[in-house]
């Protein structure tokens, strides 16, 4: 990292206190810098495309689209930003599914402010962190397993944007509501929507909903 230059960092966050909080440590740090915010899954991508930040801080449970979807959708979006996965979810599952997302670091809220500081140099580094207390072996054996990647099959055979539009499906948006959000034309986003059907082999908004809850892309308990 060239001298004078800061980490240039975005916080993502639907508790203003804990963006609010997040800011004041980092901005202290003489290497850091949080250049923007936002609040739920749909924002962050949005800031990121605009932003362009050198790492992101994610939490997992906010309205809508969560981060484990997010982190999924920001090598599209941002394929240069790092993420680190900001959240009080300690469940095995949920570590998982952020790296194989691409997350490179997995940081607990309930972390000393030092080990945020470590994840955040470490990660723009390039290199993986973990907070100590969710780096266990069942954590390690699975790290160790991506080198053998098996067919993709079902969500994680889709596409970015493919993904990004079953995301858009399961909340309910119609096709003119995605073709907005997404800047394309009604017609690409059928084409979308039919290829993530013929994929996945889901045919109704009822079973894509379970699916996804089924495959923790969206889980009730993010929400409590």
């Amino acid at each position: 990292m060239k001298a004078g230059y800061k980490i240039r960092i975005l916080v993502v966050d639907d508790h203003a206190i804990i963006r609010d909080g997040l800011r004041e440590l980092l901005n202290d740090q003489i290497d850091m810098e949080v250049v923007g915010y936002a609040r739920e899954g749909h924002e962050a991508l949005e800031k990121a495309r605009t932003l362009h930040p050198d790492v992101m801080l994610i939490d997992i449970a906010m309205p809508g689209m969560n981060g484990l979807a997010v982190t999924s959708l920001i090598k599209e979006t941002a394929p240069a930003t790092r993420i680190i996965i900001f959240t009080m979810h300690k469940k095995e599952a949920y570590v998982q599914q952020a790296i194989q997302a691409g997350a490179l670091g997995y940081v607990l809220k309930t972390s000393p402010s030092e080990e945020i500081f470590v994840a955040v140099r470490t990660v723009f580094g390039g290199r993986q962190f973990l907070s100590p207390d969710v780096k266990d072996d069942l954590v390690d054996r699975y790290l160790n397993q991506q080198s053998v990647k098996p067919k993709k099959i079902g969500y994680d055979s889709l596409s970015e944007r493919e993904k990004r539009v079953f995301l858009l499906m399961v909340e309910g948006k119609s096709t003119k509501e995605m073709a907005e959000i997404l800047c394309l034309s009604p017609k690409t986003v059928e084409k979308y929507r039919s290829s993530v059907i013929r994929k996945l082999n889901i045919h109704s908004l009822v079973d894509m909903t379970k699916y996804a809850l089924r495959i923790g892309i969206i889980d009730t308990d993010l929400f409590e």
